[in-house]
């Protein structure tokens, strides 16, 4: 059995439990979908661009298991609270954490597949609002465990596509396929450069230990939500500006002076430039990965990071406190990674030196008045499955 990544068997166990108090039976299994981080490619993924995440140890798993009535049954172990709907009664724009599950057996029945009642019991030690794809790891486990529960023969990349309908119809974030992507495809220790127009995926060793590095990943506590306008607003000026350059999509720019050129909205040019750099800067990091120059990825960070801040404007003070502190504090390169307006930032940094330089970003912060951030050291890991 895999574990989650605090290691208890614990949590396991009260998961289980809570199902057959529940339910009256016995789970059918357990199983998990994880977060993830982005090294690098941000709001390039609904413009046709480029990404390079990897999948977290930190992960969302539920128990899950067939059910008797029209029902599905969800409860969450962290909250302790329960919400049933009838199968017949799911409703797109229903709020609250259970629409990330429901939702995906909305998606599944909106996309022609069979499933039944189902009773699922949730539990996650993904950052909820940090950016590291929380919502993105509960559908992929939900989705793991109805095509297993009900025996759908579905694609992995297909199954990040219900997940994001989820989120997209049911849920209603605009968000790309990034998130479930990732949380689908991973494989331990490598990174995923993923084509978004053409959803063709490659797997990039990602081996910082060996090269003496690790990635620090921190939580500036600074909530946000895809749901709210800031992110739509984004996606709408990509896409209008697109339209007026005559392309599919920003992915499309080959000349961007000349493209700017054509802009006459000082805001829509901003965006185009940062989402036309982005996807130059996600290629690079793909060659530097892939032949093996880890250190090399430091100044491609520090660059997007700074197109973020200040042409897609979706940084915050204690993002870019942290991003400047780790820097001083001897991370060779950092970024926000995420939607943005708050969340994470991870910071490339020698072995043993993360939790050092996280030590500093939280003394700047204390001094600055804000909450204290919260951090952990990432590793590679797999995409959902089961967990047992």
């Amino acid at each position: 059995m895999q574990s989650l990544s605090t290691g208890t068997q614990q949590r396991l166990d009260a998961l289980r439990a809570t199902y057959l108090e529940i339910a009256g039976r016995e789970a059918t299994g357990l199983w998990f979908g994880p977060g993830r981080v982005n090294l690098i490619g941000e709001h390039t993924d609904y413009n046709d661009g480029f990404v390079l995440p990897f999948a977290l140890e930190k992960r969302a798993v539920v128990a899950a298991g067939r059910r008797d009535d029209a029902l599905l049954v969800m409860y969450s172990l962290e909250l302790e609270e329960r919400v049933e709907v009838a199968l017949s009664a799911l409703e797109p724009g229903t709020g609250g954490w259970s629409g990330y599950l429901a939702g995906v057996i909305w998606a599944l029945e909106a996309s022609g597949h069979e499933v039944g009642a189902t009773t699922l019991v949730l539990t996650s030690d993904v950052p909820l609002g940090a950016g590291l794809s929380s919502s993105a790891a509960i559908e992929c486990a939900v989705v793991a465990a109805m095509c297993d529960l009900y025996e759908l023969d579905i694609e992995p990349m297909d199954r990040a596509k219900v997940a994001r309908m989820a989120e997209n119809a049911y849920v209603g974030a605009p968000t790309g396929l990034l998130d479930q992507a990732a949380s689908t495809l991973c494989q331990k220790d490598f990174g995923l450069f993923l084509d978004c127009r053409s959803l063709e995926g490659v797997h990039v060793p990602l081996p910082m230990a060996e090269q003496g590095f690790e990635m620090l990943v921190l939580d500036t506590k600074t909530p946000h939500s895809h749901v709210d306008g800031e992110y739509g607003q984004r996606r709408a000026s990509c896409e209008q500006a697109a339209a007026i350059l005559g392309i599919p999509a920003l992915r499309d720019v080959t000349d961007l002076d000349d493209a700017l050129a054509k802009l006459d909205d000082e805001v829509m040019r901003k965006r185009v430039r940062h989402v036309v750099t982005e996807n130059s800067r996600t290629l690079e990091a793909y060659e530097v990965a892939r032949e093996g120059r880890l250190a090399d990825l430091a100044p491609l960070l520090d660059a997007s990071h700074a197109s973020m801040r200040d042409d897609y404007e979706i940084t915050v003070d204690t993002v870019d406190l942290a991003v400047d502190t780790a820097k001083a504090a001897g991370a060779l390169g950092a970024r926000m990674t995420g939607g943005g307006f708050g969340g994470c930032i991870i910071a490339l940094c020698h072995t043993g030196e993360g939790d050092l330089i996280a030590q500093e970003i939280a003394a700047a912060f204390a001094a600055a008045g804000h909450h204290p951030p919260e951090w952990f050291t990432a590793t590679p890991s797999e995409g959902a499955g089961r967990l047992a």
